[in-house]
């Protein structure tokens, strides 16, 4: 069997641009990193949410305004002149 050697790539985090590894972060940086992280990753999650209501908003708002559109036509149908008819 080979021996392959393996290499571990280091979590890291990026701030202002800069890669820092885990290991050189203080116990405060690494909390602080990982409430950045939490709160991106909720972030991701309302804006899902906020996109999926704006959908439905959009299909709600549409179907109202056909319904709307077809008592117009009937009601101008209905108001025509017997000879436009």
């Amino acid at each position: 069997m080979e021996n392959k050697e393996t290499v571990e790539q280091e979590d890291s985090v990026t701030i202002n641009d800069t890669e820092i590894k885990q290991s050189d972060l203080t116990q405060e940086q690494k909390y602080l990193a990982s409430q950045v992280q939490e709160a991106r990753a909720k972030r991701i999650q309302l804006q899902r949410k906020i996109d999926r209501n704006t959908a439905v908003i959009n299909a709600f708002e549409n179907a109202l305004a056909n319904t709307t559109k077809e008592v117009a036509d009937k009601v101008l149908e209905k108001d025509k002149p017997l000879k436009e008819k």
